[in-house]
């Protein structure tokens, strides 16, 4: 057998015994199960094209479940985007537009607004195309309805090869929506869409998104061999009494963006990491009222 070989064989199976731990992970408490069990019911998640195809075998970064984790420390990064205090809305490229972001800064790598919008346009369009052809889901309305909240550089993988752009938009009204969308070569090339909130009465103030992960990872087949500098992103919800959310990944962090009860952080990645973001909410006070260290629900090792 060649070296090559050899080294192949080993990776595949350290692969095997990371998705056998992931088939059967370790038990967890029950209110844990009920709170997962309860958001799934809730959500219909439809993944379209290899850009946003996940393992079956691997649901990597589902945070509705998950042990506290220990793994090792974080890496360096560069630091995310800070917000003000009072944040300036991002006008809509035309009246009938969809929303922008509440500060400019969550449009990152050189996105403008109107090519954010153009891939929310097309994204909607391949929906609503796979709904005709027999897919699960709804209309999922026009791209005036939403509102958007980042856009960021994607970066290509091993189980999804090819670089492109990220745009998560979101919907408050006739229902709840969030959408995260993938371009490349100016064409939808996935989208993951959310239906309804992840929020339940025991949820904590500060609720990461369910597939923030898809913005802040690549494919867990690359774990440890990540494509570098990589930009990142992160979602989710606040509670109205959060007034300062700060993210850290990679050991170096800053201060999200509150965007109408979402909050927002972004980055660059230096270094391969092996922890998930960190996370902490703060009151008007400046009372710590959340610490994703302290949270049973929150995955923290990648």
């Amino acid at each position: 057998m060649s070296e090559e070989e050899r080294d192949f064989e080993e990776r595949l199976r350290e692969l095997l015994s990371e998705d056998a731990y992931t088939i059967r992970p370790s038990p967890v408490p029950y209110p844990q199960i009920r709170r997962q069990g309860v958001v799934e019911r809730r959500r219909r998640v439809a993944v379209t094209g290899a850009a946003l195809v996940a393992l079956a075998a691997v649901p990597v970064g589902a945070f509705a479940v998950g042990g506290a984790g220990t793994g090792s420390a974080d890496t360096a990064t560069t630091p995310t985007a800070s917000a003000s205090a009072t944040p300036t809305p991002t006008p809509s490229p035309t009246p009938s537009g969809p929303a922008g972001p509440a500060t400019a800064g969550q449009l990152r790598d050189g996105i403008t607004l109107e090519q954010a919008v153009d891939g929310l346009d097309k994204c909607l369009a391949l929906q609503r195309r796979n709904i005709a052809q027999g897919a699960h889901g709804s209309d999922p309305g026009k791209a005036e309805d939403y509102r958007i909240i980042l856009a960021v550089n994607s970066t290509g993988d091993s189980n999804s090869p090819g670089d492109g752009i990220f745009v998560v938009a979101v919907q408050e009204k006739p229902k709840q929506i969030r959408l995260i969308c993938n371009i490349k070569d100016g064409e939808a090339s996935g989208y993951n869409i959310s239906s309804g909130s992840d929020r339940q009465s025991d949820s904590p103030p500060v609720l990461a998104d369910i597939n923030a992960n898809k913005l802040y990872q690549q494919s867990f087949l690359d774990k440890g061999h990540w494509k570098l500098p990589f930009s990142w992103g992160f979602i989710g919800t606040v509670e109205p009494s959060v007034a300062k959310v700060t993210v850290s990944y990679g050991g170096v962090g800053g201060e999200a963006v509150l965007d109408h009860g979402w909050f927002v952080a972004s980055g660059t990645l230096t270094e391969q990491v092996t922890r998930n973001p960190h996370i902490k909410g703060y009151d008007k006070g400046g009372k710590l009222i959340y610490d994703s260290d302290e949270d049973t629900t929150y995955q923290q090792v990648q």
